[in-house]
């Protein structure tokens, strides 16, 4: 009989652990020839999650818990819990509700007929339609750049074969990007595409920040091109302010009384010029903490707490 765990983690979800609970367990009960846990990894909720989880682990020895001893983020929190599963494969099922369990038997059917990773894809969502219109042009603009050919409109959900997870165990990043990671091992992915249905209950944790630092770690991770793209920029900046500086000689010797330089051009300038330095500064930065985060290489997260689970895999 086949081993499949399931991952989800959570934070400030007591809202919606224990209805996600239910659908996974009813799903399941409809696969009699795959043996299942389901495995929750908590990012020091400060809610009633912990609570939940404690109940549902009480009352199912199947129900594994990790207690995470403070909040590690939205990236390394999920991977961490990835890299627990023990079973034959591993299905990454966020506790929003927002990825739908009823999916998980077509995985394990794709599985079954030997895909090693088989993930769901949102080409279409209820979310907003201008953020849903971001998203879609931020993963157009990565898999354009990246190195690898990424998966687009993929947040993760998805089946992942033991020897997928030990080739991303293998790899051992300590702040992964982990939809390049997918890409990154090479293995061809199954995509079943469903409609991304909106938040019900509670409240996100992601905001403007958490977005733009998984936004710039999919680019910074998987692709060179922005640096090149400085590098190009930096000499056709030269080129033009030359050209604008010869043009202007000229002017001065061949109208010297009538033409005047004047203060704009050189503030408009200035200012343009000084703009352009910081944002590749800032560009070369997040490559830079990129560079440190390996260097530094700090654990995923720190566990406080582990329930009807073994010692920690390593």
């Amino acid at each position: 009989m086949k081993h499949i765990t399931v991952v989800t983690p959570c934070f400030n979800e007591e809202g919606n652990v224990e209805e996600l609970y239910r659908q996974t367990r009813a799903v399941f009960d409809t696969l009699p020839a795959v043996r299942y846990d389901h495995l929750f990894i908590d990012n020091c909720s400060t809610d009633q999650t912990v609570a939940i989880l404690r109940k549902l682990a009480a009352d199912n020895s199947h129900v594994k818990v990790i207690l995470n001893s403070r909040n590690f983020g939205h990236i390394r929190s999920p991977y961490h819990g990835l890299m627990q599963a023990d079973g034959d494969a591993a299905i990454l099922l966020v506790a929003d509700l927002q990825d739908p369990p009823e999916l998980i038997r077509a995985f394990i059917d794709h599985w079954q007929r030997g895909a090693k990773i088989v993930v769901g894809v949102k080409p279409q969502s209820e979310e907003s339609v201008a953020m849903f219109a971001i998203r879609r042009a931020y993963y157009r603009l990565v898999t354009r750049i990246a190195d690898v050919k990424l998966i687009q409109n993929f947040t993760g959900f998805g089946l992942y074969d033991r020897q997928v997870l030990d080739a991303l165990r293998r790899i051992d990043d300590p702040y992964p990007y982990f939809r390049g990671l997918v890409s990154e091992v090479g293995f061809d992915a199954v995509q079943l595409p469903y409609v991304q249905p909106r938040r019900k209950r509670g409240i996100t944790s992601n905001n403007f920040y958490t977005l733009y630092d998984i936004a710039m770690l999919g680019i910074t991770s998987h692709s060179r091109v922005p640096l090149r793209i400085c590098t190009m920029a930096g000499f056709a900046l030269a080129g033009i302010s030359f050209f604008v500086s010869l043009v202007y000689l000229i002017l001065k010797l061949l109208y010297w009384d009538q033409f005047s330089l004047g203060t704009a051009p050189l503030l408009i300038g200035m200012f343009f010029l000084a703009s352009v330095q910081l944002f590749f500064i800032g560009l070369l930065g997040e490559y830079v903490s990129t560079i440190l985060t390996h260097v530094v290489k700090r654990p995923l997260v720190v566990e406080r707490e582990r329930i009807n689970m073994k010692p920690e895999l390593q």
